[in-house]
């Protein structure tokens, strides 16, 4: 390893270097303990180096071959390290997460094994976290639930999409205060509740915090004119506060997201596509991330035959707005509003690592979809936010600047978001990745100690 101690000590490329091996000692250490066989309970193992997982903590993921990886590497894969050093931490921010409740009495998980595919199941945020902390040597999560749409009944009891989010979030950003809005749990129930319950969602999780990231999307056709422009409304209220609101661009390729069983629609999903969200697609690792340095990504795409097995980046164009004036002149952008701005890691091949369980139990799992990719950039946001003094707001237009004049983003040029939907009969829809902007990773994934500052700036 080199001996320098300081980026202005070491020549270039040396501390990186540094930086890569350090981060996959500390990786290592972390999980010590965990690479029993599946379903084995992870032992505590100390070292001077750190402390590793809790008792009770099951490795679901952390087993070989590695399908999800420790904070610290993708801290080192996308450039957060160097800023946690100088001491950006998230400090003085609030990062919001809009997310669904679970259903009143969701079971936890089994005693032995993770809830298998398709099962809803439910814990307590807090000792999830609380286990993710002490396995992953991370400061304390400050987390506030808001219960004024979900009701008051159970506000820690978390599905898992909650827990990663705050997870990832609390990862890049360690000494931001974690917020959560909890929707109703039948939000998803129907189309018209998921878009009510998605606006009055919207407007309480763009209030009172520095920082919004929405966890779930729905096609473009689903909302009512009146709906639509109230949307907006409330998106114009969040950018004149200062407000940064984030969403995933959605995790079906070419087709809009619906949980409804109705018929594929090849569109884009709200509140991505509003001019005013920053919108984030989703990429897959390549190779083998634990090698400590960054290879390469392409578009996630979990399509095997004619089965969407993981789900793919969402992206596309809007059939609702025009291309707003950030993205005139970028190439591959037609007259209509292109989806998303950027990416990051959602496939959970290689996914971030969570804690997530129920009871004396917990299991280490591959976070994944597309909110992964907008709680990626929910915890930056934050960091840009302290390095500038105060809140940024939109900062699309910001994105797209420094996008066309530094190398601040790591260029997604291999891959689609094609999938073929065979019920009923869709077809497929979809786009390639390429070079610069395109329909599917936007501008790429972010290199963190590059971006940060000139966003701050």
């Amino acid at each position: 390893m080199p001996t320098c101690k300081s980026p202005r000590a070491c020549p270039e490329g040396a501390w990186r270097a540094r930086l890569l091996t350090t981060a996959l000692l500390l990786s290592v250490v972390s999980v010590a303990g965990c690479t029993a066989s599946s379903g084995a309970t992870a032992h505590a193992t100390a070292t001077a180096a750190g402390t590793a997982a809790p008792a009770g903590v099951i490795s679901d993921c952390l087993l070989s071959p590695v399908s999800c990886y420790a904070p610290a590497l993708f801290r080192v894969e996308y450039g957060i390290q160097p800023l946690l050093d100088r001491g950006l931490d998230g400090h003085g921010e609030t990062v919001t997460d809009l997310a669904v409740a679970p259903s009143p009495g969701a079971p936890a998980p089994g005693a032995t094994a993770a809830p298998p595919p398709g099962v809803t199941a439910a814990s307590d945020i807090r000792q999830d976290l609380a286990a993710f902390d002490a396995m992953f040597r991370l400061p304390t999560a400050r987390i506030q639930v808001v219960t004024t749409l979900a009701g008051a009944g159970s506000p820690w009891q978390a599905a898992k999409e909650e827990v990663q989010d705050t997870g990832i979030v609390h990862t890049v950003a360690p000494a931001a205060a974690l917020r959560v809005v909890l929707l109703p749990s039948n939000a998803l129930g129907s189309a018209a509740n998921a878009t009510a319950d998605m606006l009055a969602g919207l407007r309480l999780a763009a209030s009172g915090t520095d920082v919004a990231v929405i966890s779930f999307s729905l096609g473009e056709h689903y909302f009512t004119r009146a709906q639509v422009t109230q949307l907006h409304s409330t998106l114009l209220r969040a950018a004149a506060h200062h407000v940064t609101v984030i969403a995933g661009s959605g995790d079906n390729g070419g087709y809009s997201d619906a949980d409804f069983a109705d018929t594929a629609v090849k569109e884009v999903s709200l509140p991505a596509s509003d001019p005013l969200v920053l919108a984030a697609g989703g990429t897959s690792f390549n190779g083998n991330l634990s090698a400590g340095f960054y290879i390469s990504e392409t578009a996630w795409n979990g399509q095997g035959g004619l089965v969407l097995t993981s789900g793919a980046s969402g992206g596309g164009f809007s059939h609702l707005y025009a291309r707003p004036a950030y993205q005139d002149g970028v190439g591959g952008i037609s007259t209509d509003r292109g989806v998303p701005d950027v990416a990051g890691e959602a496939d959970q091949k290689g996914g971030w690592a969570f804690v997530f369980g129920g009871g004396s139990k917990r299991w280490i799992m591959p976070a994944s979809g597309s909110s992964a990719a907008a709680s990626l950039w929910g915890g930056l946001v934050a960091l840009a936010d302290q390095d500038a003094h105060h809140d940024l707001g939109l900062v699309n237009p910001a994105i797209y600047r420094i996008a066309r004049n530094h190398q601040a983003f790591h260029d997604i040029t291999s891959g689609s978001n094609i999938v073929n939907i065979p019920y009923p009969a869709a077809g497929p829809a979809g786009y390639q990745a390429g070079p610069g902007w395109d329909p599917v990773t936007g501008w790429g994934s972010p290199d963190v100690q590059v971006l940060v500052p000139l966003l701050a700036a």
